[in-house]
């Protein structure tokens, strides 16, 4: 099941989100370089972070991970998680605001992740921590929202229309079981579920925060 777009607001443009997907996209073809060595400096390691006994820029790896993936197919799907989702939100809290959100949640993902592996080596990359931010967001605040996923089934390919608030919370329930297994000695995998848990619950609580408040006027 593969979400491929949403109800997206009518005459607005999401300015922000256009600009994290170029920027994501960016980073990745001219930005980044395939090395170990690129990874470590710039991905978020959990003991880098809490010690700092290798750099001082150790602390600031908390934002620059979040523009870092690990390949093409890691990107693109985040990429289109942000591209459906993140217009909506974007036009719920404003431009400024939701830049804030953003990587306000994309922190309390990585910091999910990371305190539960604080002596982990393992380099820490990618925006899905933020996005599952956003989707947390979306589900409070748009869960009758008609999203189009593509469905699968054997040779056969269908596009339906699920509500959002079954969409997410089917993605979110993938999330808390994988998360789950990855606790297990040897299924921990390369996947911070920890961190998509961390980014959504964050996302969901978080979102009324950012909102603009209204102003009564007489």
């Amino acid at each position: 099941m593969i979400p491929i777009a949403d109800e997206s607001p009518k005459g607005y443009t999401p300015f922000v989100n256009y600009g994290l997907i170029a920027v994501n996209i960016f980073v990745y073809f001219f930005l980044q370089e395939k090395t170990e060595v690129f990874f470590y400096t710039y991905g978020l390691v959990p003991a880098k972070f809490f010690t700092l006994d290798y750099q001082p820029f150790a602390t600031m790896t908390i934002f620059t991970s979040m523009f870092m993936h690990g390949g093409l197919w890691h990107l693109f799907g985040n990429m289109l998680y942000l591209w459906i989702f993140g217009d909506n939100v974007e036009h719920t809290v404003g431009h400024a605001r939701y830049l804030i959100f953003y990587l306000t949640v994309g922190v309390a993902a990585a910091l999910m992740q990371a305190f539960l592996a604080p002596s982990s080596t393992v380099p820490m990359v990618g925006a899905s921590g933020a996005i599952s931010g956003v989707l947390g967001a979306y589900l409070l605040k748009f869960p009758g929202n008609r999203i189009s996923v593509l469905i699968f089934f054997f040779f056969f390919i269908e596009i339906i229309h699920i509500p959002a608030i079954i969409v997410l919370s089917f993605w979110f329930l993938f999330q808390l079981l994988n998360g789950y297994l990855s606790l297990m000695p040897g299924l921990q995998g390369g996947v911070a579920w920890f961190a998509h848990i961390g980014g959504f619950v964050a996302g969901f609580t978080l979102i009324r925060v950012f909102e603009p408040r209204r102003r009564w006027q007489i």
